[in-house]
């Protein structure tokens, strides 16, 4: 398989989790059927057309058939199959695998676009964190509650240690294709053992 298939084919499962999450958060906030599409839609599509904005080119959900070809598919098996009647569908390993495959595929992809146009050491961490987590911040914001990235576990996290890792081996020994994959299997890892463990980061609490 070309390096390029392997992109599409982690994007694609990337934009599967990411569709079931924001269609799982618009049933438990109650949307309506379009409230549902737009939530699944945005948290799968939105980080990558921020990015893309940003990098000043055409979003590629607009100039690619298979983003929104799949974002449609996955909806409708989410109906059909009654996906948003199981109990804690987030926390089964084949979502919470694929959910963690998709984010260290989009934090890569960001990663590698912003080193690729020049980027500075802040700028390559912030896009890399944006195409990951971008379009999940967006549909919170959306339903008016805090986005989940920064009162949840170490998910938000891993966009970060995989743009320094990028950034560190970036001048060393380049970014070929194993290189890469090798950053992508750690960040893989460390994601499921900090679900598994439950790690957490600190957080500050005032004193009354």
């Amino acid at each position: 398989m070309s390096e390029f298939n392997l992109v599409v084919a982690a994007d694609i499962l990337g934009i599967i989790a990411f569709t079931l999450s924001g269609f799982l958060v618009g049933v438990r906030n109650t949307l309506d059927l379009l409230g549902l599409i737009i939530s699944a839609s945005l948290t799968a599509l939105g980080g990558g057309v921020v990015r893309d904005v940003i990098l000043d080119r055409t979003p590629f959900a607009f100039n690619e058939y298979y983003p929104a070809i799949t974002v449609i598919t996955t909806i409708a098996f989410a109906f059909a199959f009654r996906l948003y009647r199981r109990e804690q569908l987030e926390r089964q390993w084949l979502f919470v695998i694929s959910d963690t495959i998709g984010l260290v595929a989009f934090s890569i992809t960001g990663a590698l676009l912003a080193i690729d146009a020049g980027f500075n050491f802040f700028g390559v961490i912030i896009l890399s964190f944006l195409t990951a987590i971008g379009g999940g911040v967006l549909r919170d914001i959306l339903i008016n509650q805090v986005p989940a990235v920064l009162v949840s576990d170490f998910y938000g996290s891993i966009a970060l240690i995989v743009s320094v890792l990028l950034l560190i081996l970036s001048p060393w020994i380049g970014l070929s294709t194993p290189t890469v994959a090798t950053v992508a299997a750690v960040a893989v890892a460390l994601r499921l053992l900090a679900y598994i463990k439950g790690w957490h980061l600190p957080t500050l609490k005032t004193e009354i």
